[in-house]
């Protein structure tokens, strides 16, 4: 599964990764791909200073990356409070009456909230780079599309190429136009946030688009057939992320968060707001269901609904509550049935490959 980016990269397989578990990062690195981690929970440099330390000690000193959440536009001089204070109290009463009416117990004296969206704050994502630049990585990632143009220019100073989330081709045509050098054409069955538009037709036009700048295809791979299909849409390679969530080396935090992956089948997902006030595909829940019902409230903008629901989320996982209890993840959730190692799930992503080349070949009369 070798393409010219795969080359330029030196990884042998263009299977990209995403993930916010060192340890899968570490160990979709080690197996022939490229992993990358997720830096949006790190609020704390030195937390994540200390995983790339790990990754360093884990990754037989081949390739990886880091994805970050970076708005395109500088935003400076907002604090975390500032955002707070923007949430109006009816939607915190909401969030209130939703936790009694499932009985969800308070956090401990002095608990802090596990689960922030803050990365897409300027200051935080660029205290991550200021520690991201001072390890070998080859790629960084945004999930916001393009960083703003000084953080294009000191990746490239550094020799690491800089991919971007796209969900249509114009907003492909606008990271080349903005000088990234991967673009990342995320259909609508894949986790976390996406646009509308599915990835078989978006792979080709995005390709179409910014060519001969490389593009990966992600939403819904999880097979090698699937990753076959991505190169012969055009892509260089493909970017996946929910199909690791159920492997041994992930972190949930939560049995009870794998047991639901592990039974779900791929139409017990949906796009809501209710995670970060952006479109977010994630396991249907009885919470996704109140934040979604036209007689709540309704969600707020990014940033605002992150910080709302953070400690709501870190009660919900912490005890539990099954009923309401979530995570982003994509449709092809409905072929996560099992746990097994990265190595497993890598394995069967080069066989189900090899299956599909030998079938094409077979067609195309050349076998």
């Amino acid at each position: 599964m070798q393409t010219e980016l795969s080359k330029k990269l030196g990884v042998e397989h263009a299977v990209f990764g995403f993930t916010p578990f060192p340890a899968v990062a570490a160990a979709l690195t080690r197996a022939g791909g490229f992993g990358v981690l997720g830096a949006v929970r790190y609020k704390d440099p030195d937390e994540l200073k200390r995983d790339l330390d790990w990754m360093e000690a884990h990754t037989d000193a081949k390739p990886y990356g880091l994805d970050v959440v970076m708005p395109a536009k500088k935003v400076e001089g907002v604090s975390e409070a500032d955002v707070e204070a923007m949430i109006p109290a009816s939607h915190r009463e909401f969030v209130k009456e939703t936790l009694a009416k499932y009985g969800v117990p308070e956090l401990a004296d002095g608990e802090a909230s596990g689960w922030r969206i803050t990365g897409w704050m300027e200051q935080v994502a660029r205290n991550q780079l200021d520690v991201a630049f001072d390890y070998p990585i080859k790629l960084l990632a945004n999930a916001l599309g393009s960083p703003p143009a000084d953080v294009i220019q000191r990746a490239h100073d550094h020799n690491v190429l800089v991919a971007a989330l796209a969900g249509s081709a114009r907003h492909a045509r606008k990271h080349a136009e903005a000088g990234i050098d991967i673009v990342v054409a995320q259909g609508y069955e894949a986790g976390g946030h996406t646009g509308e538009i599915a990835s078989m037709v978006l792979t080709p036009e995005c390709v179409e688009a910014v060519a001969p700048l490389p593009v990966l295809a992600a939403g819904g791979i999880g097979s090698g057939e699937q990753v076959a299909a991505a190169l012969a849409l055009g892509a260089q390679g493909v970017w996946t992320g929910s199909i690791w969530l159920t492997t041994t080396e992930a972190d949930m935090h939560s049995r009870a968060v794998t047991e639901k992956l592990l039974a779900a089948g791929s139409g017990d997902t949906v796009r809501s707001r209710a995670l970060t006030g952006k479109p977010a595909r994630q396991l249907r829940t009885e919470w996704t269901d109140a934040w979604d019902d036209p007689n709540g409230p309704g969600t707020l903008p990014m940033p605002l609904q992150g910080l709302l629901v953070a400690e709501a989320l870190t009660r919900i996982q912490k005890y539990e509550v099954e009923p309401l209890l979530g995570t982003p993840v994509g449709q092809i959730v409905g072929r996560m049935n099992s746990e097994r190692s990265v190595q497993e799930v890598f394995d069967d992503l080069t066989r189900g490959f090899e299956r599909a080349i030998d079938r094409i070949n077979k067609i195309a009369g050349r076998a």
